[in-house]
């Protein structure tokens, strides 16, 4: 049955790809204009979903100079829950979730809403989600948005079926390319999670939206619209650090594994307390986050700036393992909620963590601290919980533009992605797959503009 489907798999990425090369010799100003307008498309809803919730957390440090976080917190999180869940439950049901998970459905043929609708809704149901407090990240919704915006102009455009689904994948990677500011990671990303394909000609469209979308990405930021963080690191990369490495990505396989069967747990445990009462279950989380978060230090009122932190190596070792443990449970109740949030920043945090923790026990123990360390953690842990280590590598190596960190980051995430996959083959989206077929074995939306041909 495996070489069965295997086989067909090839056949269709065959089927496709010819199709895809008539399209461009009939139709190539069509092919050129969906590239452009999905491109400009991922990029806009990127960088207004990263403006939005910086905004939105601008307004709550604010609001925690006037009343006392124990008020605050919870209050804004549980009313951002409540209204999230509200633009999801009433407006576009397809915008819940991480949106990495109804991407891969749809290039999978599954029935899964696309369109203008879902974005929109993914956008604000994201924006005031993570602005009111779920400590999730923006990749997750950049992804939906990307692929929904692709979808709608292919669709505009009266494109193949068969370009279709490659535009989707592109306009996806292009989201992770504008948040990210990394066009080629999100190329990668889009061949090795999203289409399992390296046919020429699906690498050159995809390739050419991912950095059409980082492209448009920097033109809105230099206008204003978002604030980058620069990660100004000195890399120093001596032989022993190969060796130190390897364990790294050994601690952090483990990890990632034990972080992939936590929020598993904890989204059967939501699915089986609340089923379908996504707002009553989103508005208790915000609840519980935000009381979580208000009883603790300054630092982890603004869970991005932590990132900052952790990467520059300004924290302690007490502050790293601090972040993991409280970001391991919360981010879990987070993704648990339904809240439109995706995990790939709160992976990359917590191999942060990781990564600077243990490369103070190296100084601590041989008075040498391994650099690369802290970026390495972030690749692996998100190359384990994922099962993509290129894409990992590239998207660690996308804050310091530094050619040599790409080495060390590789092999962190090539043995963290070994050791994960001793205990399971597939990624953490792959089994909430089918965790979510399982209980709803028909993914419906009887709301949405339309479905997969």
């Amino acid at each position: 049955m495996r070489h069965f489907n295997d086989l067909n798999l090839t056949r269709q990425q065959i089927t496709s790809g010819y199709s895809i090369r008539k399209l461009l010799r009939q139709r190539w100003f069509v092919v050129v204009l969906a590239l452009i307008f999905t491109g400009l498309g991922a990029a806009l809803t990127g960088v207004l979903f990263k403006t939005g919730v910086h905004t939105l957390d601008n307004l709550r440090l604010e609001l925690l100079t006037i009343l006392p976080p124990w008020f605050i917190l919870p209050l804004l999180s549980s009313l951002g829950g409540l209204l999230s869940g509200t633009i999801v439950s009433k407006f576009a049901p397809a915008a819940g979730g991480s949106g990495v998970t109804q991407i891969i459905n749809y290039l999978r043929h599954k029935e899964v809403p696309m369109g203008l609708k879902v974005g929109i809704g993914k956008l604000v149901a994201g924006i005031i989600a993570i602005g009111s407090g779920f400590p999730l990240g923006p990749e997750g919704p950049a992804v939906q948005m990307g692929g929904s915006v692709a979808w709608k102009m292919a669709q505009w455009l009266k494109a193949p079926v068969a370009f279709r689904r490659v535009i989707v994948a592109a306009g996806s990677g292009a989201g992770i390319a504008a948040v990210f500011s990394a066009p080629i990671g999100g190329f990668i990303y889009a061949i090795e999670e999203l289409l399992n394909s390296s046919r020429p000609v699906i690498l050159l469209l995809v390739i050419v939206t991912t950095f059409w979308a980082d492209t448009w990405a920097n033109i809105f930021q230099g206008q204003g619209f978002t604030l980058d963080i620069d990660l100004p690191l000195t890399i120093n990369l001596l032989p022993i650090d190969f060796a130190y490495l390897f364990f790294l990505g050994i601690v952090v396989g483990l990890l990632a594994q034990l972080y992939t069967q936590y929020v598993l747990f904890m989204q059967r445990l939501g699915n089986n307390w609340f089923k379908q009462k996504l707002i009553l279950r989103m508005t208790i989380s915000g609840t519980i986050l935000g009381s979580i978060f208000s009883f603790l230090p300054g630092e982890f009122h603004h869970v991005g700036e932590l990132k900052k932190l952790i990467v520059l190596g300004d924290g302690n070792i007490s502050l790293a393992l601090g972040t993991f443990v409280i970001l391991f449970f919360s981010t879990g109740l987070a993704a648990a909620s339904g809240a439109p949030g995706g995990l790939f920043f709160p992976m990359l945090i917590l191999g942060g963590c990781i990564g600077s923790a243990c490369g103070t026990w190296v100084e601590i123990l041989t008075g040498h601290f391994p650099t690369t360390y802290t970026l390495a953690g972030m690749g692996s842990f998100v190359a384990a919980c994922t099962r993509t280590p290129i894409s990992a590598m590239f998207l660690a190596f996308a804050p310091t533009k530094n050619l040599l960190i790409l080495k060390p980051v590789l092999l962190a995430c090539l043995t963290s992605f070994l050791i994960a996959r001793l205990f399971n083959e597939k990624s953490i989206y792959e089994r909430q797959i089918e965790l979510e077929n399982n209980e709803d074995p028909k993914i419906k939306d009887s709301q949405a503009l339309t479905t997969t041909p």
